[in-house]
């Protein structure tokens, strides 16, 4: 049964620290939690879910090159032996910021510091056909239903006598030109060259459509044009059809729409256009933008707040440099939680606390095999020694040496066979609940 909401969190430890609640287990949670081991501080870290996605390979598990575990790891496993940090797998609901308390789907829990990080969502733009009939990709279950619904649509087609109804499932359509949706574009592209007129040899790929759609004039607006321009070129040689000035305006499931006419017909529009700050009630009008993101002081700290945080894609910090706030990156969330938990140990030891400067460590994406391009703050290149660094880069970043073991074979395997092993269709099954009761009466005789 579930608790209340205005009941407590049952059986939180009672350590002699200040309480520092952090709502949200992604970079810049995660980051921020696991420097305050084991420092004079009690942590409790809130999460719906109960593990850590690594959210830059979404993509491959939605194009069956990793496993979903392969890029999740456990938060509980991270904090073994950790006494002053809790992991409660909760909700936050709201807050409220004069009784210092958040209210979540497991009960409330009174904080002395407020650490906001839940990140962002899907933004649709507030097309609500999209938003019915698209797919986004932001969770790891997300990934894994695209890897379901594709292949799921290739074991109809080739049962399907209608050419056009037959193409019409195989095509996919992305839209976004940004790093997810060229790596996404890419990997569908070599899938469809490369790996599916093998598993379907009764299905002519010269049929499947891959398309990027790009509302701006270029791909990988945060990279420089060079990078765009290449990243057009690697795509162009793989097939996929980019469509750039090109703002989707409607989706019913069926047909993409594009000033007021169907440029191409799917039932699989991945939609990696945009995202929004997840929100909570309890903030005030004058901490909230308008795009919705947070606005914080030099120190991350939530404008008219003594207490309350807030870190990475949710938030807004308007610099001489950044007039517009930081890109909304990982990399910023992870140095924000560096420098918040440094400047908790500061002000634990009666010292003031370091303003945040970003430092770009520069910007990569993948577009296929030995395609990418990097943009590093002394060096731009393409190629294969951009996707042997994309490579790198990426198996470093991910939490737990197991995770990094089991994706380096992954990808050794996948580059040395071309033929990805994952292509599996699971799907859960309910048993209603009388066939339930019959299950169990047969397996008794």
């Amino acid at each position: 049964m579930r608790r209340p909401m205005h009941d407590p969190i049952p059986n939180l430890p009672d350590l002699p620290f200040p309480r520092i609640v952090v709502i949200g287990a992604g970079f810049a949670g995660l980051k921020l939690a696991r420097i305050l081991k084991n420092k004079p501080f009690q942590v409790i870290l809130l999460d719906k879910n109960n593990y850590h996605q690594f959210q830059p390979l979404f993509y491959q598990v939605a194009t069956a090159g990793l496993e979903p575990s392969a890029i999740s790891f456990p938060l509980r496993k991270i904090f073994h032996n950790t006494p002053n940090v809790t992991f409660r797998l909760a909700e936050a609901k709201k807050i409220d910021q004069n009784q210092n308390r958040v209210y979540t789907n497991i009960g409330f829990l009174n904080y002395d510091y407020l650490v906001l990080a839940m990140g962002a969502d899907t933004n649709y733009f507030g097309q609500l056909n999209i938003m019915e009939n698209s797919i986004p990709m932001k969770s790891v279950s997300e990934a894994l239903f695209i890897r379901n619904k594709i292949i799921s649509n290739y074991e109809r087609a080739i049962n399907i006598p209608d050419l056009e109804e037959r193409k019409a499932l195989m095509n996919v359509v992305i839209v976004g030109g940004g790093p997810t949706g060229v790596e996404l574009a890419g990997a569908m592209a070599e899938l469809r060259n490369k790996v599916f007129p093998k598993d379907y040899p009764q299905l002519n790929f010269n049929n499947m459509k891959v398309v990027l759609m790009e509302a701006g004039g270029r791909l990988l607006p945060g990279m420089s044009a060079t990078s765009g321009e290449r990243a057009k070129d690697y795509l162009t040689k793989l097939r996929v059809e980019v469509m750039l000035d090109t703002a989707v305006e409607d989706y019913d499931g069926l047909h993409v729409t594009v000033n007021g006419n169907t440029v191409v017909k799917t039932q699989t529009l991945l939609w990696a256009a945009g995202i929004k700050p997840n929100g909570i009630e309890g903030l005030l009008e004058n901490q909230i933008f308008k795009n919705g993101r947070l606005l914080v002081d030099r120190q991350n700290k939530l404008v008219g707040s003594d207490n309350i945080y807030a870190l990475g894609d949710l938030c807004l910090q308007q610099t001489d440099s950044f007039p517009k706030g930081h890109p909304q990156v990982a990399q910023v969330a992870i140095q924000q939680a560096t420098n918040l938990a440094k400047n908790f140990i500061l002000k634990s030891k009666g010292r003031s606390p370091n303003p945040f400067a970003y430092r770009d460590l520069g910007s990569m994406a993948t577009v296929g095999r030995r395609l990418a391009v990097v943009e590093l703050p002394f060096l731009k290149f393409q190629g294969i020694m951009a996707w042997l660094t994309w490579l790198f880069v990426h198996l470093m970043a991910i939490v737990g040496v197991k995770n990094r073991i089991f994706i380096f074979l992954d990808w050794a395997w996948n580059y040395l066979s071309f033929d990805p092993s994952l292509r599996l269709l699971i799907r859960p099954t309910y048993v209603k609940p009388k066939d339930r009761e019959k299950l169990v009466e047969t397996s008794k005789k």
